[in-house]
């Protein structure tokens, strides 16, 4: 790779732009392609931007020869507000799927380093939080903590941002009047309505541990059917 080319790609990481670095194995010409100017109209738009789709690299042949698409996206991160239960069993969920979990609970009794060894803990108010932390399109937030003084500053602060994923814990009345105060508060219908609540997937899940692995799947169907 050339210096230039890997000055470009370093470039995008930094500035968290998926970039993809497509090889042709025929004449070893290398191209870069942002997915933010991408046009999948013409032929390399469109194998690049499957690629971004599935979130893999790969070979492919375009007119003729043989092209190797090497994707370079952010890490994708799950922010989970409400050291509860349900946040015990959905973290190695999320880890085994290769998201980096962060825990956020202003509630130090509860997210403490003795209930969740090894994951990153903040003991800020979420909206506080997510300031530093930098939300983008490879985030997913999930609220669990059922108390509006908590899920609800995180909720407006999350759907301020293009996070792919917002879930929020509590049946469909409980979410009827959390939108209520909501809208209140000047947040509009329209960003309202990506809020997933109840949260996760409808497979009758009973137990904080089927509770959470509805909320992967939907996570995960959010990701790749997009």
């Amino acid at each position: 790779m050339k210096a230039s080319l890997l000055n470009s790609v370093v470039e995008a990481s930094q500035q968290g732009r998926p970039v993809a670095v497509v090889t042709c194995l025929d004449d070893h010409v290398q191209q870069t392609f942002y997915l933010d100017t991408l046009d999948d109209r013409q032929p390399f738009g469109q194998a690049v931007s499957d690629a971004f789709d599935k979130d893999r690299s790969g070979l492919v042949e375009i007119d003729g020869k043989r092209q190797f698409i090497q994707v370079i996206h952010q890490p994708l991160r799950l922010l989970i507000v409400g050291a509860v239960h349900i946040a015990q069993a959905l973290i190695p969920i999320a880890q085994s799927c290769g998201y980096a979990v962060t825990l956020i609970d202003p509630r130090r009794a509860f997210a403490s380093p003795q209930r969740f060894p090894g994951i990153a803990l903040s003991n800020e108010w979420p909206d506080r939080a997510f300031q530093s932390l930098a939300l983008d399109s490879r985030t997913a937030v999930v609220t669990l903590t059922h108390d509006p003084k908590v899920d609800e500053p995180a909720l407006i602060a999350a759907l301020s941002t293009d996070v792919f994923y917002i879930g929020a814990l509590g049946s469909r009345r409980t979410h009827r009047a959390r939108c209520e105060r909501l809208a209140k508060a000047h947040v509009a219908a329209s960003r309202l309505s990506r809020i997933h609540a109840p949260v996760g997937l409808d497979i009758g899940a009973v137990s904080p541990a089927e509770i959470a692995v509805s909320i992967m799947a939907e996570i995960t169907a959010a990701l790749r059917q997009r």
